[in-house]
């Protein structure tokens, strides 16, 4: 039997080549870092072998494979055979490569780099990403597995259209409304207790973006029991976690409708820049106080559990329903009302609800970025009664004087900002 001979134009197949070989050398090294039975060389050829399967056709991308497969079993069975382990890891990486190396034969580009580039990353961080998951409680990881139920099971059976007399409540839009928050919330969280230790103002930042009031009580607590002591830290770290709630917020607003973030950007970054400012300059002014880094960590629960999702989902219908059932009545009144209420137990629930309105056209956009200006100054205006039980004196007085600046500010922004839109 003889084989048809095919013309490969040179320039192209020498293209995929050399991509295949790259993408195999890319793993390959940190694999030969870490002195494994397979290195630079051997990813190298398999890559190849790919690249060659992919460009004579299925077939012989379907034995290059085979081949890998035999190789990969050798391999194990000459490390077992050392005592030295089953190489799983590494197996897995050269398939991978191989399979990089058949998409490179086939004229894929962008699909081997980037699998080429995650699967060296994956290999190189392997102490962070173990150390990661040690740390992560089962509690934690059930939160991370019923956030997949919630958004790849439970999300697609529900109704499309609104279910409610008003029109305003959506299933599922209220329900990948509560996913997000909730996930912003869980993904912070995890980072919160990640990097806690590395100080009070990193802690402070991070816990706002879980829960603003949550952080500053905690803060606020560690005041109280060092009274004198941590004050400018502690007040750095209101400001931040401050900061980080008006943040938050913002993100939630461009995520969910971004126009209604256009209406209140001006009014937004001046309270951020105000607070990120405040908490900047005292840190510049403040004496270093040593003891910052041995204190316990900022205490939160997962923010992702059974009960903060439904907790989550019945305060935004209410305020979904309660703010279309207050314009009705009073018109714009009735939303900022709602916002101004709906915003004492969670201000992300309150943007978030707003936005969501805004965006099925019950309200305009310049009502809900105003919605969520006045959600995010109920948030900081509550930090003064929550630490001013647990703080002294000086420590309250300039959260006072900070607060009045913020919101001050935000006034002064959203004027400028009707200017500009009028």
């Amino acid at each position: 039997m003889i084989l048809e001979n095919i013309q490969w134009p040179y320039a192209i197949i020498f293209e995929r080549l050399c991509l295949a070989l790259a993408v195999g050398l890319f793993v390959g090294l940190e694999r030969q870092r870490r002195e494994k039975v397979a290195g630079v060389r051997t990813f190298g050829f398999a890559a190849l072998i790919g690249a060659l399967g992919g460009l004579l056709g299925e077939a012989y991308a379907l034995l290059s494979m085979a081949l890998l497969g035999m190789l990969v079993i050798f391999l194990n069975i000459q490390s077992l055979q050392t005592k030295q382990g089953a190489e799983l890891t590494t197996s897995i990486a050269l398939l991978i490569t191989g399979l990089a190396g058949v998409l490179s034969g086939q004229g894929h580009t962008l699909t081997p780099a980037a699998v080429g580039v995650m699967t060296a990353a994956l290999l190189a961080w392997k102490e962070p990403l173990a150390g990661f998951s040690i740390k992560l409680s089962e509690t934690e990881i059930r939160s991370a597995i019923l956030l997949a139920i919630l958004a790849f099971v439970i999300y697609p059976a529900l109704p499309e259209g609104t279910i409610d007399p008003w029109g305003a409540l959506e299933p599922r839009s209220a329900w990948i409304t509560v996913i997000l928050i909730a996930g912003i919330g869980f993904v912070n969280y995890i980072l919160l207790k990640t990097f806690e230790d590395r100080g009070v103002l990193l802690a402070g930042f991070l816990g706002g973006l879980v829960n603003s009031s949550v952080a500053t009580r905690e803060l606020a607590q560690r005041a109280h029991q060092s009274p004198g002591q941590l004050v400018d830290v502690t007040y750095r770290g209101i400001l931040l976690a401050m900061a980080a709630m008006i943040l938050r917020n913002a993100v939630l607003l461009a995520i969910l409708h971004p126009p209604a973030l256009a209406t209140c950007a001006v009014a937004t970054g001046a309270m951020l820049a105000a607070s990120l400012g405040m908490a900047l300059v005292r840190w510049q002014k403040a004496p270093a106080e040593p003891d910052e880094a041995g204190l316990p960590g900022i205490k939160l629960t997962s923010p992702f559990s059974l009960k903060s999702v439904l907790f989550f989902g019945s305060l935004l219908a209410v305020i979904q329903i309660a703010g279309v059932i207050g314009q009705q009545w009073f018109g714009q009144l009735g939303i900022y009302v709602t916002s101004l209420f709906g915003s004492m137990f969670s201000s992300s629930s309150a943007v978030a609800a707003a936005a969501s309105l805004a965006a099925h056209g019950t309200i305009t956009a310049q009502v809900a970025g105003t919605s969520t200006l006045i959600a995010s100054l109920t948030s900081v205006l509550i930090d003064i009664p929550l630490v001013a039980g647990l703080a002294d004196r000086r420590l309250v007085l300039r959260l006072v004087r900070a607060v009045a600046i913020v919101v001050l500010v935000g006034g002064l922004g959203a004027a400028a900002q009707m200017l500009l839109l009028h």
